[in-house]
């Protein structure tokens, strides 16, 4: 048994705002895992700073090494190795990204496609585009191009002080029927409730995040302000959290992220809860590789899954992809891999080019 992290750094081909700060490269940790004849690939989603979350590149490669290799040892099931690091408390990327290597090899052992192995699939994900922070004419001509090419919906990153500027442009360059919906990335309070009832207007599909990472109760509150549906992004981290915000009537919709919310398992539950309460789902991304992207696009294929995610095609972010056979997307759709597990191919030569460091951790 192998256990290798090769950290990496892609290029992005656009710089990604959002209100936390600006992207040019994707600092990737990609796990591979070499066992009885099977070859199984995770994705950290973590970043070089925690940003999104507390937690960053450093502090889940610690936890991994230190508290979460050990029990991947005999390669659990995920819904085993989840249960026997429970005394690990949060760290839920870290966490994901041994829970999805152990997803893509039992999906391997048993000579499925990740997507069926997870449960009933429809076969492909719809996807929507998330476009960041930038000059409002770039864009406006960024979703125009993407209606062009066929996206099912817009996401338009927003932060204080430029939401109406934003929306308004935007709006105006797709019209007013195609879905739109906006990312606040947690910059707003409830101090700001004018702000976020002007944007009433725009039609939007939904706000993502509006108010603090984890908060539900003032999520709430806002949901009784504005007209506008709330979907909740960070505050959902498990499946117990998404009970709450739902009996609370805190969202419409919630954006499931494996990674934010411990891997796949727990990802299922909340999608599986979500319909049971007719709360939409849809799937997020965090710049992945096509490493982390294939996870995304198996879980997006879910029949739980019923709105169009951010899985857009890996062109969209790298000239040139760590995997031989990226997604292409058709009318809006994306294909699941049928080959088994996540179906990717690793293309080793770019993959040694990009890697800054290469660790045996088994």
């Amino acid at each position: 048994m192998e256990l290798i992290c090769h950290k990496v750094a892609l290029p992005l081909i656009v710089p990604f705002s959002t209100s936390f700060g600006t992207q040019t490269e994707r600092d990737a940790m990609i796990f591979e895992l070499k066992k009885d004849g099977i070859t199984a690939y995770s994705e950290a989603v973590t970043d070089y700073g925690p940003h999104y979350s507390y937690e960053d590149n450093d502090t889940a490669f610690h936890i991994i090494r230190k508290y979460l290799v050990a029990a991947i040892f005999n390669v659990p099931k995920p819904e085993e190795f989840l249960k026997s690091v429970k005394h690990v408390k949060g760290h839920n990327m870290a966490k994901a990204a041994m829970e999805m290597l152990l997803w893509d090899f039992w999906a391997k052992d048993a000579g499925q496609p990740l997507h069926k192995y997870l449960g009933p699939s429809k076969g492909k994900a719809e996807v929507g585009i998330s476009i960041g922070i930038d000059d409002t004419d770039v864009m406006k001509e960024r979703a125009q191009e993407a209606v062009n090419r066929g996206f099912k919906r817009v996401k338009v990153k927003i932060k204080k002080g430029m939401e109406e500027s934003i929306v308004n442009i935007v709006r105006e360059g797709i019209g007013n029927k195609f879905p739109l919906s906006v990312d606040a990335n947690t910059d707003y309070t409830l101090d700001d409730i004018e702000v976020l009832r002007s944007l009433d207007k725009y039609s939007l599909a939904y706000i993502e995040q509006p108010l603090d990472h984890d908060d539900i109760i003032d999520h709430a509150e806002l949901a009784r302000l504005i007209k506008t549906p709330i979907c909740l992004d960070e505050s959902i981290i498990s499946e117990y959290r998404a009970s709450k915000a739902i009996k609370m009537e805190a969202c419409k919709y919630i954006n499931i992220k494996p990674g934010r919310v411990s891997g796949l398992t727990e990802s299922m539950k909340i999608a599986q809860l979500a319909r049971e309460n007719n709360i939409h789902t849809w799937v997020g991304g965090m710049l992945e590789t096509g490493v982390g992207r294939a996870f995304n696009v198996a879980l997006a294929s879910s029949k739980f899954i019923d709105s169009p995610g951010d899985t857009s095609p890996n062109d969209r972010y790298f000239s040139r992809d760590i995997v031989k056979n990226p997604f292409k997307m058709m009318d809006g759709v994306i294909d699941a891999n049928d080959g088994p597990g996540i179906g990717i191919q690793i293309d080793t030569q770019y993959l040694k080019k990009v890697e800054k460091e290469r660790i045996k951790l088994l």
